[in-house]
Order: C-alpha cells, then structure tokens, then sequence
C-alpha cells in the first residue's frame, strides 16, 4: 500500500509538470573526441520535470519526488544518471540506472525552501558524459506548521484618562513563518480574547484603541488587553498566537480640589511674631503631578490683616502664618474662609468644574505674660541748653496689658547715657536733666528706657513667683531687682518681664555763644596803597544755631585817628579798608580792634584783633620787605651789610670756643698721676673704685700698715696735693694687725688740722667694708690676722702675674724673728 502511495506522490508532484526544454546550450565536444569545445546550437536532450516536496513528510521509506530520464537513454542499461548539488547524496539521492530521484528524510520550509541540483548523465562503462550536465531545483511545498507569534510582546501602552471611543493606543503585529503565497497559511486575523469591553483591535491592521468613553484613572488606573492572532485567515483548523498589551491610563486634570472638612480651628499665643506657623491646610485632589497643585487665599478682610496663607513646596498644603502682631486684649478669635483652587486648569475639562473649593477657619488667640507696652514706639524730648539739673525733660509711659494694675519701674540703660546727663524718676518716668546739657558740645542724646514690670511673673518651674521689688541706687543706675519671700521660680532673664524703648532728646539752642572771627587774621599793606583800598574781608563764626553768621555785625575803630576802617557788609563778613589818610609807616604792625556782635536773645557781643603789617611792595603788589627790616635799611645798612657782621661775629666765636678747649687740653696733659700721692684715687666722684685688682689707684700700704699713721716728725707739715721732690723707694713691710677705722678717723683729722690743704677730703674710696655685719668682710685685707692663721707662702702670689705685685710685696716678706 505505501508504494501505491509514494508512487501517487511522485506523479503528483513530479510528474504533472513534465516537458521538454529545448534552450541553447554549449555544445558536448567531449564525448565525440575532438579537442576543443565547438560552439554548436544543439537540441536539449533532457526529459525535464519540476520537482516539489510536500515538509515535514515522515514516512518510513525514501519518497519518490521525482524522475530523470535522457533521449540517449535507450533503455540498454548502459547510461547511468549522477546527482550534485545541495543536499545531493544526503537528503536527495537518485537512482543511477532509472534515474529515479528519493528524499531520505522531512524537510522544512522555513529552514530552507529550495535546492538547486545539477543532474548528468554519463555512459556506465567509461563515464563518459553523454549529455552536458543540467541545473534543476526541487522546492520544499509549504504546510500550515507555524503559529502567528509577537516578536515585539508582550507591550505597554499609555493613553489619557477620559478618552475618546476609537482613541488609537497601540499597534500589535504578530508574523507567521509560513509561506504567504501559498495558501492562507500566514493569513493573519486579529481578535482580543480579554478587554473587553474597554479595548478592541482592528483585525487586519491590529491597532488596538479605546471601546468606551470617560475611562477614569481614579477608578481603575491599569487594564490588562489579551490579543490573539490566528492563521489560515481566522477558519477553523487555523493555528494562533496571543500576546499582552498592559495600558495604563495617565492622569488629566478632571478633578477639582476638595476640603475634606467645612471647619478648621487653630490656637496661636499672642506673642507669637509674624511668620509663626499656625496650622495647615490641605485639600484633597485625586489627580497627579501638577493637576493637583493647588494654590490658597483668604477671602475676607478681616483675616488677610491678621494672617497670611502660602503653599508648601510640594504645592499641596497650605501654610497658615502670622502676618502681624496678635493682641490677646485687643481681640481673642478671628474667623475667615479659606479657597483652595488648581492652578493649571484643562479647558477640555472645565464642564467637571468648578476647580476650587473654600473652608472656613477659625483661629483664637491665647494669653500670655507680656512685657509692658510703651503708649509710644519712640519718644522724640527737647530741653534748653544750660537749664539747671532737675529741670523735666518729659515723661515715658508704659502699662501691662496682662493686668493694668501692675506697678511699672522705668530705668535709664547706662549704656546709653555714658555721660550721666538725664536721670528718670522711677515710678512715674518723668526724665529729668542731671547735668548742664551744651548744644553746641552734643544736640542730640539717644537713651535707652527700661520698663520693668514688678507684678506676679510665670517662673521656669512652671509656678508663680513673688512680686519683685526693685531698689534705685541713683535716678540714672537701673533698678536691682530682688524677689519678696522665697526665690524659688524667679526667672534668670528678667527682660522677660521688660521691654525697652528708644527716647531721643534733643537740646535746644540759646544764644550763650559771642561771636568770633573766622580765623586769625594777620594781613599786610603796601605803603603806597591808595585810600579806601581793600586789604582784608573778615568773616565771623558764631557757633549758636540762632546766631550764625548772617547775623553778625561788625564795628570797627572810630574817630578821627582811626588808622583803619572797617566796613560791615551785611552777610557776615566785613570789609577792612584803608582810610583816606593812609596810616603813618612804623617798624611795629598794627592792630587794630574789630568788635563783633549777634542778634539773639539776648545780643552777646566781643572784641578781636587783626594785626596789619606796613610794608615795601614791588611795581606788581608783591612784598618786597616789611617795615622792621626797612626801617633799618633807613639808617644805611643793607641786607648785605648786615650779613656780613653776623658772618664776622660767629667767626669770632669760633675762634674763643678753640682757644678755650686747647688752653684746658693743655692743662690736662701737666697733671700727671703719681702712685704714691694717697689722693690719686680721687679723680671723678661717685665712682666706687676697681676692687681688689685696683693696684694702681692708690697705696694699699697706708692703710695696712699702722705705723704709716704715726705723729708726724717735727716740721711744718706735708703737703699731699702736690707730687714729692725726690721719689723714696719703699721697703716692704711686714703684715700686721690693721685697724682701718682708726687710721680712718686719724687722716681726717689730719686733713682737717692742716691749714695748707685744700678743703677737700683726700681720701674717699677704700677697702673697707665697716663692722658689725654679719656677713664679715669681703676683702682679703687682714684677712690673715683675723682668721687667726698664718699667711701662706709667696710663692703663689709671686706667680699670680703683675696685677697681683703690690699684693705679693706686702704679704710675700717673711715675719721677722721675735726677740
């Protein structure tokens, strides 16, 4: 049975086309042996067919598809039929005595729709070609095997809530793998499974758009669309493919704003300052983004004054803040209404509106402890300059608008008034001058008043406290504050309790002031002025704010003798002028006396002076010299002259200054310094000498050596201010016990007894250093006698070097031997 069936197949699919094809080809030159190719229009021998193969067929044997068969085929057997080309020998194969060609396995059309083969015939024995090989294609017939699929699924689509019916959202495309020219295996239809009634899509096209109208996004944001695409044109036994389309509806603004409640209360302190939160408001809007921003206001006027509404950042609530300043006694609760509109508005939605919405709030004030309130902002006080201290000034007032009845010190901040020139009266703030106020020194003083309220204050720990009672040490110190009872709860700032206020007092002018010049005057003439010509215009100064200089007259020397006029020109200057008879010429300038006087209340009035100076003028107005230096070129000495003498007489100065200090040079130089004089130490006073080093000051051996100090020999006495004739060479002495005070005590007795010495004391620095300290002395003079010991050897002292010789003389010599 199943090679009926091949064979049915094999005609069907082979056989029904065959035909001869007769087409030019190159001529076979191979065959007939001739040596190269000859070009001949020969007749196709080919038996050709079309070839088709049905896909996916799996039978349990090759299939026939097909037969190739040659004219030079004379059924001998000796022509045998050869198969290349795609698939040749693999999935096609052919029978090379019958030329019958098989398929050897399922074929798909969507992996490869065609074969091209080339088919030869050649002789059995020799292989040699009997026709020219010939090109033939075997096409894969299409079935209906692949279902339509979505390559692009599944989808997400958007479109605006309150749609339109046929509003286009998405277009879906599905593709079939099988051949669309054949058959309706790709015929795609297009249906929606789930969506409905929402959604549906075109068949063909497969757009899929809106079904109903005003879909709203607040009732159901997201629908899920099942699309179905199926084959063989939508027929029964079609093959199908379905997708996804998630569509989400975006928001428009089709809802207005809406309060959820008609009445909204808040509670604000009265000490809360403007910009103070006060609550919150929000209107509810279910749409999104910017559909839902909304901006508020208040309606009436009685709450704008009061209070204020904003919008948040985010643009949905409504901020309710203090505009000004809230008094509790004044009023305690304001009621107004609140709108809150969208601010971006569709036109194509405005039949859903109106989008806005109003509210009503009502906000009450609440008490709480206040300082006192002044009656003013600021306090503007004047007071005439020099008014004896106490005179009053002006009053400050202040009252507690917590209780009125509460008692109110006032005090002046020291601050503000450094120079303590106002003091206040503390229960009734009257300010009053301490001090003689001068405009002309201050005008304006700016205090700083302290009102302090002494009643019942809110402590930190949440309970009363006593009163306070406030203590003034002066009218101007601030008040020391201290409790009555027990301290606890007292708050640690009382200028919670306090306000203060800026008094500005302004000192008033009173003419206490005479007028004066400008500014010195000291001007000159030219002696050959014309008269009545200008030499100086003076101007005055009167530092009194009714008194300036507008109003300042001048009066100058009267009389005949006057050497100088003074003209008065009415706008606070003066003219000075020389008279007709020009002022006599002198070597002293003149002055001449200007007296100045205001106007005011009452008129002050003083004396000035402007000095002149006559004096010698060139051809073009200049000074050439004045009349002191004139005045002595009268007598017949030029500048020149005068010069000259003074040259001379430094000259002669020079000369006794040197003379002077050779002459003291050389008197210097005659003094020459012996060792041996005992007053050769003193040579400058307030010196303390060089110690014990000092060997060569003067002659350690006076004081050392007691018998020094023995009675003079008969004979008129020594004179010790002048150097001896003949120089003795001195012996050293032998060491022996010393006392310095008594040979102290001897030589002033000496110096004083001695008529022909000098009166001056000789002998002023020595070693010695006194007794009764307990310390003991410092000097090595006698030091070996005191101690009780024996002086060492002089060896040392002899190697010590030359500063140390005096000291080796007088210790180095040995004692001599007792008798």
């Amino acid at each position: 049975m199943w090679g009926l069936v091949r064979l049915l197949l094999a005609w069907l699919g082979g056989w029904g086309c065959m035909g001869r094809l007769a087409a030019p080809a190159r001529a076979w030159s191979g065959s007939r042996g001739h040596p190269g190719p000859a070009l001949l229009r020969t007749r196709r021998s080919w038996v050709w067919n079309q070839f088709f193969v049905i896909e996916e067929y799996a039978g349990p044997e090759p299939v026939l598809i097909g037969k190739l068969h040659s004219d030079v085929d004379r059924g001998e057997g000796r022509t045998k039929y050869l198969l290349t080309g795609e698939g040749a020998g693999t999935v096609f194969v052919i029978d090379e005595a019958t030329g019958n060609i098989h398929v050897t396995k399922s074929l798909d059309r969507e992996e490869k729709a065609q074969y091209v083969l080339l088919a030869q015939a050649v002789d059995r024995a020799s292989n040699r070609p009997l026709e020219p090989p010939s090109e033939f294609i075997i096409k894969v017939q299409d079935i209906n095997d692949n279902p339509p699929i979505f390559p692009l699924g599944p989808y997400h689509a958007t479109v605006p809530e309150m749609s339109n019916v046929g509003t286009s959202v998405i277009q879906v495309t599905a593709h079939d793998a099988d051949d669309p020219s054949y058959g309706n295996s790709a015929k795609l239809v297009y249906t929606v499974l789930d969506g409905l009634p929402f959604f549906s899509v075109d068949p063909q096209t497969g757009v899929v758009r809106t079904a109903i109208p005003n879909m709203d996004r607040e009732t159901q944001e997201e629908f899920l669309v099942v699309i179905q695409a199926k084959d063989m044109g939508g027929h029964m036994g079609g093959l199908s493919g379905s997708t996804t389309v998630t569509v989400t509806l975006s928001d428009v603004n089709d809802n207005p704003p809406k309060f959820p409640q008609s009445l909204y209360q808040f509670s604000v302190v009265e000490t809360a300052g403007p910009g103070t939160l006060v609550g919150r408001l929000r209107a509810q809007d279910p749409d999104l983004g910017d559909n839902a921003l909304m901006a508020y206001s208040i309606l009436d006027g009685e709450g704008s004054e009061a209070f204020s509404i904003s919008t948040d950042s985010q643009g949905r609530d409504g901020l309710l803040t203090v505009r000004k300043p809230l008094d509790f006694e004044s009023r305690r609760s304001y009621a107004f209404r609140v709108e809150a509109t969208n601010t971006l508005i569709d036109p194509a939605y405005l039949r859903r509106g109106p989008f806005k919405d109003v509210a009503s709030v009502r906000v009450v004030v609440q008490d709480a402890p206040e300082p006192p309130a002044f009656t003013q902002a600021a306090y503007h006080l004047t007071v005439p300059e020099n008014k004896a201290p106490g005179t009053l000034v002006g009053q400050i007032s202040a009252a507690d608008l917590d209780s009125p009845a509460s008692p109110i010190r006032y005090s002046i901040l020291p601050h503000s008034d450094p120079e303590r020139c106002f003091s206040i009266q503390p229960e009734e703030g009257t300010i009053h001058t301490a001090a003689p106020l001068d405009r002309e020194a201050r005008v304006w003083h700016n205090l700083t008043v302290l009102a302090t309220e002494l009643g019942w204050s809110w402590g930190p720990e949440r309970g009363w406290v006593p009163p306070l009672v406030a203590k003034w040490s002066t009218p101007t110190a601030p008040p020391q504050i201290s409790p009555v009872g027990s301290p606890v709860g007292i708050p640690q700032d009382s200028s919670a309790q306090a306000s203060r206020v800026q008094v500005t007092i302004q000192t008033l002018d009173e003419n206490d002031n005479a007028p004066q010049l400008a500014e010195p005057y000291d001007t000159f003439v030219c002696d050959s002025a014309a008269p009545g010509q200008l030499i100086q215009v003076i101007r005055a100064l009167d530092r009194d704010e009714v008194g300036n200089s507008s109003h300042v007259s001048f009066q100058g020397p009267l009389g005949p003798d006057a050497n100088f006029t003074v003209r008065d020109n009415r706008d606070g200057s003066a003219s000075l002028l020389l008279p007709s008879r020009p002022a006599p010429p002198r070597q002293a300038p003149y002055l001449v006396p200007i007296e100045l006087w205001d106007w005011g209340q009452p008129a002050l009035s003083s004396t000035a002076t402007v000095t002149v100076s006559v004096c010698r003028c060139q051809p073009d107005g200049s000074v050439a010299s004045c009349w002191p230096e004139a005045h002595l070129s009268a007598a017949g000495l030029s500048t020149g002259a005068l010069l000259a003498i003074i040259t001379c007489v430094g000259a002669l100065l020079a000369l006794v200054v040197l003379f002077v200090a050779l002459r003291r040079q050389k008197q210097e130089a005659l003094m020459v310094l012996e060792e041996e004089d005992v007053r050769e130490n003193i040579i400058t006073y307030d010196d303390e000498g060089g110690g014990e080093e000092d060997t060569e000051a003067f002659d350690i051996t006076a004081l050392q050596n007691p018998d020094g100090a023995a009675p003079q020999a008969p004979g008129p006495p020594a004179r010790r201010d002048v150097l001896p004739r003949a120089r003795v060479s001195r012996q050293p002495r032998p060491p022996g016990p010393a006392d310095v005070a008594q040979l102290l005590v001897l030589r002033l007795r000496e110096a004083d007894e001695d008529p022909s010495v000098p009166p001056y004391d000789s002998v002023q620095v020595y070693g010695y250093e006194g007794r009764g300290s307990s310390c003991g002395s410092l000097s090595s003079l006698g030091s070996g006698s005191e101690a009780g010991g024996v002086p060492g050897p002089a060896e040392p002292l002899d190697d010590w070097g030359p500063l140390f010789r005096t000291l080796a003389e007088l210790y180095g010599a040995k004692e001599p031997p007792a008798p």
